[in-house]
């Protein structure tokens, strides 16, 4: 963790005129009724994403002749290819504390996949606390993950096919959770995470965590995915935050280490 300490020290009190996004590569390491794997997806509910909404959220990778997505692209090429030489499927997404940037990370990062045609991408919002993929895509949703570990919905019901030209995004959306913390450790969790990865044999399913410093739902899952994306945020996250974090990711595969809000000038990306 000290080339992330690093990163960040390098970045601290620099004038924030433009933001970039920096990459650091990392050698760390109840009774529910669920659908065949293999199942129709017939019943998945379509949409034509809005480009002009994505747009004002800032989610760019779905163009990739827009120059805002060659660092999505670049970190996209990066964790497939760690995670295709380690035959890993599920990559989780988390950051020290909120507003540094993951779910924008996670989502922007989903698209880029899904612009590759051999590639079949699943994006689950599991920040059951406060969940954003739905409204940062422009989507819906009432139940969701939610639903379908409480039993009300089936997993056909809950995805959501999201279509933005020829690209396709399997979107798993979610409400609040009323006990977040019950939900993401039960049984039920790991055995809708089973179905997920099921679904997706020739893809990869990205998992939007909620930050690891505001509760107990982070541990609960991170011994259930196969990596790990940490997102800091230059002015937002504290090295003694990002020390603190590294407790809990000393023992997960941490493939890469993603530094928001870095100064650059008009015409570069920051990289770490």
């Amino acid at each position: 963790m000290e080339n992330i300490r690093q990163a960040v020290e390098r970045a601290k009190g620099q004038p924030q005129k433009q933001s970039g996004v920096g990459f650091e590569s990392s050698k760390q390491k109840a009774t529910h009724v669920f659908g065949d794997v293999h199942a129709s997806k017939k019943h998945a509910h379509e949409v034509q994403l809005d480009l002009a909404h994505l747009r004002s959220q800032r989610i760019v990778a779905f163009d990739g002749r827009d120059d805002r997505s060659r660092p999505f692209d670049m970190l996209r090429t990066e964790i497939l290819q760690s995670m295709d030489q380690k035959g890993w499927k599920t990559l989780a997404v988390t950051s020290p504390t909120p507003s540094c940037g993951k779910t924008l990370t996670a989502i922007n990062l989903a698209l880029s996949v899904a612009r590759q045609p051999e590639r079949e991408v699943f994006l689950a919002d599991l920040d059951l606390r406060k969940p954003h993929v739905a409204n940062s895509l422009g989507l819906k949703c009432t139940e969701g993950i939610v639903g379908v570990i409480e039993g009300r919905i089936d997993m056909d019901t809950a995805i959501i096919q999201a279509r933005i030209g020829a690209s396709r995004l399997q979107v798993l959306p979610t409400a609040p959770a009323s006990n977040p913390s019950d939900l993401v450790g039960s049984g039920a969790m790991r055995m809708m995470l089973e179905e997920v990865t099921g679904r997706a044999p020739s893809g990869i399913v990205i998992l939007d965590l909620p930050p690891i410093l505001t509760g107990h739902d982070v541990i609960s899952i991170l011994p259930q995915v196969d990596c790990v994306l940490f997102v800091a945020a230059v002015g937002t996250s504290k090295v003694s935050e990002i020390e603190e974090c590294n407790k809990y990711l000393a023992e997960t595969n941490l493939v890469r280490f993603v530094l928001n809000k870095v100064p650059v000038s008009t015409t570069s990306y920051g990289y770490y």
